[in-house]
């Protein structure tokens, strides 16, 4: 799909909840039944210790035990239940508050985790304007034991996926670290950053999607230096700022599309990347098992994380159950919301918290 609209098993919104459980996609014991042969595996992002220990509590006061990637593994391939009563939790992103808050809480409660990290998103020691455990952290909690550290993809990125400029990149510019855009400059990837004032935007979708990422380097180059040119940051106080940068980058000629090998590469490269990396630099040949982003996998990236040599993968696939299970299709595995903890069997259950939405 090169235009149009994010295709509907993309999209995190109420409507896939009502679907998947209008058609049985939720296990039952989300409505008061038994666990049976599903393993839970619920996810939580960044959240600090008064959040966290509730859940911790409730899991430990109910005689629940957690596993990690090569459990799961040998459940869906070998149908190796693990023992009963048994989940896994998982901390995307690795933000820093899973060695300050989640690390602690795990030990004082006898659990452990997974953490899907992008490697290319980690800095070499703690710094303030990064927001996850850097290197050093993530080999301390490596050696811990405490968390099992998989992959992420390396990026954890979006790339332009539409020709249509839905906008330019101005003062203010400041996107969540995990909605910039992952571009080619001069041969090399980067995101697109605030100071890149008057590069168009367009419409993104995740790298590991089947999107074909749209490239514009020289309409974009063009748009940076009339901006440059013309003041800087003054130029956008000028009432038809983005009418000259549409006239530019319409004389700037037209980007391009890349062909479906490029694509079938760069997510290969993205992969295999992420897991070299991570071994490399925690010193192990353990991750071997991922999360994509956003939980979005195209069928390129399902058949690339087999080639890159991941044993299993979490990702959405329609009408598929959020739960494991053996027999199960080991690159589509599928999750629970955190807040679904409490629907398990046990003192103080409750059933259907929150909203029933994909991730």
């Amino acid at each position: 799909m090169r235009a149009g609209s994010i295709p509907f098993a993309e999209r995190n919104t109420v409507w896939r909840g009502v679907l998947d459980l209008l058609t049985g996609r939720y296990p039952s014991f989300l409505f008061g039944g038994s666990l049976g042969a599903w393993l839970p595996v619920f996810h939580f992002h960044d959240a600090d210790r008064s959040y966290l220990e509730p859940y911790m509590i409730f899991l430990s006061e109910n005689g629940y035990k957690t596993v990690t990637s090569d459990a799961i593994a040998a459940l869906v391939r070998r149908g190796i239940r693990p023992s009963p009563k048994s989940v896994a939790l998982c901390f995307d992103d690795a933000w820093k508050s899973l060695q300050t808050d989640a690390a602690p809480l795990l030990k004082k409660h006898g659990f452990q985790a997974i953490s899907y990290v992008s490697p290319a998103l980690i800095a070499e020691n703690d710094l303030p304007d990064n927001p996850f455990v850097s290197w050093a952290g993530l080999r301390e909690l490596h050696t811990s034991g405490l968390i099992d550290i998989q992959a992420h993809s390396k990026h954890h990125a979006l790339v332009f996926c539409d020709a249509a400029i839905k906008g330019f990149v101005r003062p203010g510019f400041s996107p969540h670290i995990h909605s910039r855009s992952l571009i080619k400059d001069h041969g090399a990837q980067r995101f697109l950053a605030p100071d890149d004032l008057g590069a168009p935007l367009h419409m993104q979708r995740s790298r590991l999607s089947d999107a074909m990422a749209y490239d514009d380097e020289s309409v974009r180059e063009a748009c940076m230096h009339h901006v440059r040119e013309n003041g800087g940051d003054s130029f956008f106080a000028r009432p038809t700022w983005e009418h000259e940068l549409r006239l530019v980058a319409e004389s700037s000629g037209p980007g391009r599309f890349e062909t479906e090998d490029e694509r079938d590469a760069e997510i290969l490269k993205e992969l295999i990347e992420a897991r070299e990396m991570l071994n490399s630099r925690l010193g192990t040949d353990s991750v071997r098992h991922m999360c994509f982003p956003w939980a979005i996998c195209g069928k390129t990236a399902e058949q690339a994380a087999k080639k890159a040599g991941y044993e299993t993968a979490f990702g959405d696939r329609l009408f598929g159950k959020r739960s494991v299970r053996a027999g199960d299709n080991p690159y589509r595995l599928m999750r629970l919301k955190h807040q679904h903890i409490y629907c398990l069997p046990g003192k103080g259950r409750r059933t259907l918290p929150g909203r029933l939405l994909p991730s």
